[in-house]
């Protein structure tokens, strides 16, 4: 990940048992009572936002949680706790009214959702909700409703009895009472359907088929193909169920992508539900997130969750390079990705940033990556079968991990130039990062497809934008950037941009919102074909947030990331900056205390601690693994001073670094500090 460091730190020693032992003295910075945040339960419901809830099936007794049941005897404790506590559930057309600026949605406003189409909703659900006289959506499978009575349901390649699904004789029974909205829950696309070359089953609405005959992946046009038939059989099934056109959409397994969407828009559904923790907001009716009751919840855990009204989500991570997984042979490959696996299921952290791009030799120019594209070679079809076992085995989110410059394209596509000023001539710094000018045209298109390819061919999350994304105050100083600066009304050379502090301080501003621009031109590609729901992290550096000057030689800006981003990821690693041993933890404090000054920042913000010594040693071109203890000492420290989400870089698996047993209890939200 720091390709750069060797030229930025200084030979030093690990810190000092001392330091260690300091960890004990530690204490929570202390926060003013009217300075600290109220839970959310405690905070006025917000104005037009509604909780979702996703409910499955309903079972007497021995919920069985292939079908996500919940027992009946809860389901009628839990909509009684609902109306105690003052929740109303609303109707769809409630909601598409405050969409359209009519009535406003009461205050916790609920809606109710039923997914599959289980015949439990007719015996069960139904008569509770004619006694509440409460509104509730259901999302049956069309394919599972046309089995015929005497053969069993294919429930995604298990044959399940069809007494466990709906008639359409009672869903058209069900949508005459007024009280149940019809919505989609696809016609057969509720499957894992083949995506890769490994053989993993991905959710067929979202991933791209692979076919093993010929080793191809679907093409778009075959993509789109397969889900707009899909979204046209049930769309007809229920219009001639029902006699109306259904007008909300359930992805099943929450699983989306940006493309399926556009063809449901396109094909005129208003609403479209995923799974996610938060409210759903009535201008975002396209990504809406829905609590998942599922494990059969006693009331107290449905209660906690039902009281989340925002999802401030705490994340703690570990930063995986793929470099480690990758093996010549294909078996030991998968040998190392299963003890990638199960060393992330066992760390119990919430969040993954792997590395989709090779970088064997370390210098931070990329010039493989590891999923099939137009302009680069493909090291190994690896990055869609590790972010999906992550996901699907570890249940992590996975930030796919990506330069932004540091592409090693055609050489015809300008670098990122310098401009020395002792001999006033240009090129490129072979000390700093080889990158793409990204005032180019062409380099900005061949990036920009590199991360459309990356969305066709993996599920993830989000994206990590990598630290590579900088511009020095010597920087570009090539062609295409001087003629962007003279468009932008600012001088056209180097020379004259810094002699003046004032236009100096317009030029390092240009250049921050240049490459956040570019930033998020690459988000909403992603976005385009993989889905709203992708969030975004971008890394900097610690010095642009100690030291806000120090943005002219970066060209980032704490505010900007914090605005910008989803996640901001501040680089927490003293000893990549130079820190004295004995001044670590004032050093860590400083940097959180400065996040901790922008109102709700620390909200957005995870810190990514230090897990290998890059600086120089006498016997290799490091100093080796941090030792894990420190690792989490400084974990430790950045939570007692207010850091909510945190993690560190590298994880290496192959060497059990760092330790399991010494890292999980300060990075696991299910260790520190609940036990």
């Amino acid at each position: 990940m720091f390709a750069q460091a060797c030229f930025r730190t200084l030979i030093g020693l690990f810190c000092s048992m001392l330091l260690l032992s300091s960890c004990a003295k530690d204490i929570p910075a202390f926060v003013p009572p009217d300075q600290r945040s109220m839970h959310n339960s405690q905070q006025s419901w917000p104005k037009n936002k509604f909780l979702a809830l996703a409910y499955h099936d309903i079972e007497d007794s021995d919920p069985d949680q292939a079908y996500v049941a919940v027992q009946t005897e809860h389901l009628i404790q839990q909509f009684a706790w609902l109306r105690e506590n003052g929740y109303q559930p609303v109707t769809v057309d409630q909601i598409l009214e405050a969409n359209r600026g009519g009535k406003p949605l009461p205050d916790k406003a609920l809606l109710l959702t039923f997914d599959d189409g289980y015949r439990s909703f007719y015996t069960r659900v139904f008569p509770l909700l004619k006694a509440y006289k409460w509104p509730a959506v259901l999302a049956p499978v069309g394919a599972w409703l046309d089995t015929p009575l005497d053969q069993p349901v294919d429930f995604g390649g298990k044959p399940v009895d069809r007494d466990r699904f709906l008639t359409w004789k009672q869903v058209r029974e069900i949508s005459r009472s007024g009280l149940v909205e019809i919505g989609s829950h696809t016609d057969n696309l509720h499957y894992g359907i083949l995506a890769n070359p490994q053989g993993n089953l991905e959710p067929a609405a979202a991933a791209r088929a692979y076919d093993p005959n010929t080793g191809q992946y679907e093409t778009d046009a075959q993509y789109k193909a397969r889900i707009a038939r899909d979204v046209d059989r049930i769309t007809a099934k229920i219009r001639r169920v029902t006699g109306k056109t259904p007008r909300v959409w359930v992805w099943p397994y929450g699983a989306a992508s940006g493309d399926a969407l556009k063809i449901v828009q396109d094909k005129g559904y208003k609403m479209v539900m995923m799974l996610d923790s938060g409210l759903g907001d009535v201008h975002e009716l396209q990504d809406i997130p829905r609590v998942l009751v599922a494990n059969d919840p006693q009331l107290d855990n449905f209660a906690n969750n039902a009281m989340i009204m925002e999802n401030n989500t705490v994340m703690r991570v570990a930063h995986v390079d793929l470099d480690y997984v990758y093996d010549d042979d294909p078996e030991q490959m998968e040998r190392n990705l299963g003890e990638l696996v199960q060393r992330i299921a066992d760390m119990q952290i919430t969040t993954v940033f792997l590395q989709a791009f090779a970088d064997p030799e370390g210098d931070g120019l990329v010039r493989s990556v590891y999923f099939p594209n137009r302009h680069l070679p493909m090291r190994a079809d690896l990055f869609n079968r590790a972010a999906w076992q992550l996901k699907s085995r570890a249940f992590v989110d996975v930030y796919a991990w990506m330069p932004v410059l540091s592409f090693d394209l055609d050489p015809s596509i300008p670098r990122v130039a310098r401009w020395d000023p002792r001999t006033g001539q240009t090129s490129v710094d072979p000390n700093a990062y080889q990158r793409l000018s990204p005032f180019d045209p062409a380099a900005r298109r061949k990036i920009t497809e590199i991360y459309e390819d990356l969305s066709r061919h993996a599920l993830f999350n989000g994206i990590l934008f990598h630290d590579d994304a900088l511009l020095s105050d010597f920087e570009d100083a090539g062609p295409q950037a001087l003629a962007a600066y003279r468009a932008a009304g600012l001088p056209d050379s180097i020379q004259a941009l810094r002699e003046d502090p004032a236009t100096m301080q317009k030029w390092t501003r240009y250049k921050s919102g240049y490459l956040i621009d570019f930033t998020k031109t690459l988000a909403d590609h992603v976005r385009a074909i993989r889905g709203p729901q992708i969030r975004t992290a971008r890394n900097i550096y610690a010095e642009p947030i100690l030291h806000p000057e120090s943005e002219a030689w970066y060209a980032q800006n704490l505010d900007d990331f914090l605005q910008a981003y989803d996640w901001t990821a501040p680089m927490a690693m003293p000893w990549m900056e130079n820190v004295p041993k004995d001044g670590a933890d004032a050093w860590l404090d400083s940097l959180v205390d400065r996040v901790a000054s922008r109102p709700g920042a620390l909200n957005k913000t995870v810190f990514e601690v230090q897990g290998r010594d890059w600086r120089p040693s006498a016997h290799g071109k490091d100093s080796g693994h941090v030792d894990s203890a420190l690792m989490a000492h400084w974990l430790k420290r950045l939570q007692l001073r207010g850091a909510r989400s945190f993690g560190y870089y590298p994880d290496d698996f192959t060497q059990n670094q760092p330790r399991l047993e010494v890292i999980r209890p300060a990075i696991s939200n299910a260790w520190y500090p609940f036990r």
